[in-house]
């Protein structure tokens, strides 16, 4: 999907099999990070079993990605599912689409 000249960076909301945590990041490459999240030791993600892929948004520019990392991470519980239900109402995982 990337286009000469644009940059690729993503924001994205993972969660565990039971749908129970959430887990925010920010990469420039979005199948790498998820693999990453489901072979690392001795991360968040790897305690909780946190590597379903839920919700993305793409950005072109890394601050902007960053900002609004940051953003979704200030949000409450409540406010984050709202935003997931508005993109992935069934909370499906993604992580074959990417």
């Amino acid at each position: 999907m990337k286009t000469k000249g644009t940059h690729n960076y993503y924001v994205y909301i993972l969660t565990n099999q039971g749908k129970k945590v959430l887990y925010i990041g920010v990469t420039n490459n979005l199948k790498n990070r998820i693999e990453y999240h489901k072979t690392s030791k001795s991360t968040f993600t790897s305690k909780y079993n946190c590597f379903y892929l839920i919700y993305f948004e793409r950005f072109e520019d890394v601050n902007q990605a960053i900002k609004r990392e940051k953003e979704l991470k200030g949000w409450s519980r409540s406010k984050k599912e709202e935003l997931i239900n508005s993109f992935n109402v069934n909370w499906s995982f993604l992580n074959d689409d990417v």
